[in-house]
């Protein structure tokens, strides 16, 4: 068969096609994102539904409901999206499934991403579902695939666990023959209705289910001992690779076991390993998920040697790891030169010195114009702004400096509930984008206006969802294989919701802008306020602006104030002249604040 360069979300994705594929759907998260995207490209010529869901508990559960109906389902997340989607998870380890579920997890140690550093791991421990954790793209085309049948034939859903390493690498991936599978439909039957009768019996079966899984673990092709010295080392994910090449650089052989089912674990197999060692060093990032099980296997067979890792107080718990800091472990075992104390820097050599760039809003950003408004017309007022999960985000950083608290996804919009109560003088805003909005930010506006909490709801409705790659949300009218879908307005839904005071404002009209807010601070109620301007990203500009040195003083306000990328300083010789670069995208916000005017298009 052929072979192509993929990324691991990619392979992901073939493997989830040539597993049989019929129904797949998600909500966009990094590092998660292209595995949803990759198979709606797809879509049309392998035949099976593909969806961008409005949040990850809807996903799981219309992806469970074709796997009731005998579908193969894949439902894809980052690790934070888990925390959603757990409450249907839970119930369905015990109902369990017809066709086979998939569930593709992407953890994300550092975090590069993500609120948490959470693992997966120990979610699957705690759901009592098996996990397989790739530590290659080549690995994550495999393992989507034996995840499908293991989950077919045990009748559970089955996670999949890439770590961003493993989502972004690239590799060339050989494509084998495409499976079909024809779901049987759902078949009535009472085990689909869940009662506590019921859990208590299924329960029961369930953890028969993880001895089993545990010795068919043991023997599986992803759980195996490479031979070597009287040293071990005990790695899954991509630690395995790491652990590889540091072994080949110090230029030691050490007995290697590798672990790709972290759950249940191949207590047999690491028994087997502990035969053949007198002390082991155990490499994984995040949770000591395998250290842990490590542990207890040792005390039961009485092994005496020495366990190096988390526990020990050797490994860091947080972030990631490398090669280099892997060097230095194994280095500070054995006595080797260079060992010294171990950080999660470790190892990492000396970068050079490289201008700060945090990262910032794009030039032409819609969401610089509402944070901007918002700010004006709330000067003096001692206001706090509550933020939420998206590029706007980024509205905390100086000069704008309007996000005052950011939790999770939907949680700007309650959090400002809860502080309104405690301090009714202060105005407090809440800022919330469209595919947020209808993510999880509904729900808080309906508890708004029951309990009658005026906090001041800002949309900021760019058509997009922009962080994590453009994909669709219902308020674009496209769905994810690129079909037109229905429009769904977040001015009719709030109005729907019980919103007195909603009205819709271009935020790059800044005066006007104010006004609405200011409106809005005036109601004594819940207000909504929609800011509507396009993502920048998603057109080309149609002018560009310009300064008029005859004109502009080097006030420096435009900079100052709106901390837009475009703005640089020249070197004319006498003094550092402000001007505007190629990457103005022609919004205009800053010509609506220049004292003089001389800023303008061009």
């Amino acid at each position: 068969m052929s072979m192509k360069l993929l990324m691991g979300n990619e392979a992901i994705a073939r493997g989830a096609i040539e597993a049989g594929l019929n129904f797949a759907a998600a909500y966009p998260g990094t590092p998660s994102s292209e595995i949803i995207g990759t198979l709606a490209e797809w879509a049309e010529e392998f035949e099976y539904y593909v969806e961008w869901s409005v949040n990850e508990k809807v996903a799981l559960e219309v992806a469970a409901g074709a796997a009731y109906a005998g579908a193969y389902s894949l439902v894809a997340m980052k690790q934070v999206g888990l925390n959603v989607a757990s409450d249907p998870l839970m119930s369905l380890a015990y109902i369990g499934i017809k066709g086979a579920l998939v569930v593709v997890v992407a953890d994300d140690p550092g975090p590069h991403s993500s609120q948490t550093e959470q693992d997966t791991r120990t979610f699957a421990k705690f759901a009592k579902l098996p996990v397989f954790d790739p530590s290659s793209p080549e690995e994550a085309l495999m393992m989507t695939k034996d995840a499908f049948e293991l989950s077919h034939r045990y009748g559970i859903p089955v996670f999949l666990r890439p770590t961003t390493r493993v989502c972004h690498a690239t590799a060339g991936i050989r494509f084998s023959a495409v499976e079909k599978n024809q779901p049987e439909g759902f078949v009535k039957d009472s085990k689909w209705v869940i009662f506590p009768r019921l859990s208590y019996v299924r329960h029961q079966w369930l953890e028969e289910q993880q001895l089993k899984l545990s010795r068919e673990f043991d023997s599986n092709r992803w759980n195996y001992i490479q031979s070597g010295k009287k040293i071990g080392i005990l790695a899954g994910g991509v630690s395995v690779l790491y652990v590889r090449e540091a072994a080949a650089i110090l230029g030691i052989q050490p007995a290697i076991l590798k672990i790709g089912n972290p759950y249940p674990l191949p207590t047999g197999k690491i028994s087997e390993f502990l035969d053949q060692v007198e002390e082991v060093v155990v490499v994984e990032e995040l949770d000591p998920v395998l250290e842990e099980g490590l542990i207890a296997v040792a005390g039961q067979k009485g092994f005496t040697g020495k366990i190096h890792g988390k526990i020990s107080g050797l490994l860091p718990r947080a972030g990631e790891y490398s090669i280099a800091l892997i060097k230095k472990v194994l280095a500070n075992i054995l006595g080797m030169p260079d060992s010294e104390e171990i950080t999660p820097e470790s190892g990492n050599e000396k970068a050079p010195d490289l201008p700060v760039r945090p990262p910032v809003l794009c030039a032409g950003c819609s969401h610089r114009a509402s944070f901007y408004a918002v700010k004006r017309a709330t000067k003096n007022a001692n206001a706090i702004y509550t933020g939420d999960i998206g590029c706007y985000t980024l509205g905390n950083a100086p000069p704008l400096s309007m996000v005052d608290t950011c939790l999770c996804m939907g949680a700007g919009v309650t959090i400002a509930q809860g502080l309104k109560r405690v301090e009714p003088d202060r105005p407090i805003f809440a800022f919330i984008g469209d595919s947020t909005f209808f993510h999880t930010g509904i729900p808080g506006i309906i508890n708004a206006v029951y309990n009658n909490h005026p906090v001041k709801i800002v949309i900021l409705d760019n058509s997009t969802t922009a962080m994590t790659g453009h994909q669709p949300h219902p308020g674009t009218g496209k769905k994810a294989a690129g079909t037109a879908g229905e429009i769904i307005d977040p001015v009719q839904v709030v109005k729907a919701c019980g919103v007195k005071f909603v009205e819709t404002t271009n935020p790059l009209d800044l005066k006007s802008a104010e006004a609405v807010i200011r409106r809005a601070m005036e109601f004594q109620g819940p207000a909504a306020i929609v800011m509507r301007a396009p993502c920048a990203n998603t057109f080309k500009p149609v002018r560009r602006f310009r300064i008029d040195r005859e004109i502009c003083s080097d006030c420096g306000r435009c900079l100052r104030e709106l901390g837009c990328p475009a703005f640089y300083r020249e070197d004319s010789g006498v003094k550092a002249a402000l001007q505007i670069g190629p990457a103005c995208h022609g919004c205009g916000l800053c010509s609506q604040i220049c004292p003089l005017g001389a800023i303008k298009a061009e």
